[in-house]
């Protein structure tokens, strides 16, 4: 009877520890996944903090694509940029206040968007407009960069007189006449309509006997010269 007695006892406790056991392990494991997982988020964290922001954004979209340039704005302060053309070179001076605009053309400009494109539609008296191009290089290199459309910012009162760089509207129906981020236009001559409608972002500062030059060229019935005019590069200048 005493030994049943003490069997009894022994199988009570060994019950009861293959009963507890498991509840140990779990709340173990549990403790030991969250402990993993924060280590993985500050893993993360310092990966993403080596990132460049480029990096981080690209390629750009319509969400992304403002918080990119406002960002990148703040890094790349310049204002002044040189186009390389058939016909001459053409120097910019891009407004600060004009924030996405600026910070576009630089970043197009520094990655080598604008390289190897044309001024696609001259239209005499009135814009030459550049930045289209066809050749697969420039394509996929745009492909990279990103699709998005910058916003109009037309708040400055920035007038479209002869010399200032503007963006046209995007290829969408839209009635807010989002732009078209990799094209551009200079109006050769004083074009006051197009005020409020398009985002005039800077003015040219030497080199308007360029722009002359090339609004003087032969075109077709769509505007597009008979004899392709390149633009060869635009860089940043200091």
């Amino acid at each position: 009877m005493r030994l049943l007695i003490i069997l009894s006892i022994l199988l009570l406790f060994n019950c009861e520890d293959k009963q507890t056991k498991p509840k140990n392990v779990e709340k173990t494991i549990t403790k030991t996944d969250t402990i993993q997982q924060e280590l993985k988020e500050k893993v993360i964290a310092i990966d993403s903090s080596k990132l460049t922001l480029e990096e981080r954004f690209l390629p750009l979209n319509d969400d992304n694509a403002m918080d990119f340039f406002a960002a990148y704005g703040k890094l790349n302060t310049e204002t002044k940029v040189r186009i390389y053309t058939t016909f001459g070179n053409i120097d910019l001076e891009l407004f600060n206040n004009t924030q996405y605009h600026k910070a576009n053309f630089i970043f197009l400009t520094k990655n080598k968007a604008f390289d190897g494109t044309q001024f696609h539609r001259v239209v005499k008296n009135f814009v030459i407009q550049g930045g289209s191009s066809d050749d697969p290089k420039v394509l996929k290199k745009r492909r990279k960069i990103g699709r998005y459309l910058l916003p109009p910012d037309v708040r400055h009162g920035y007038k479209h007189k002869r010399g200032i760089i503007s963006i046209p509207s995007g290829e969408i129906k839209n009635a807010y006449k989002l732009a078209s981020p990799f094209e551009f236009f200079i109006t050769q001559s004083n074009q006051f309509h197009l005020d409020g409608e398009y985002t005039a972002f800077g003015r040219v500062i030497s080199g308007m006997d360029v722009v002359d030059k090339i609004a003087e060229q032969e075109v077709d019935g769509g505007h597009w010269p008979t004899h392709n005019i390149y633009i060869e590069k635009v860089v940043v200048l200091k």
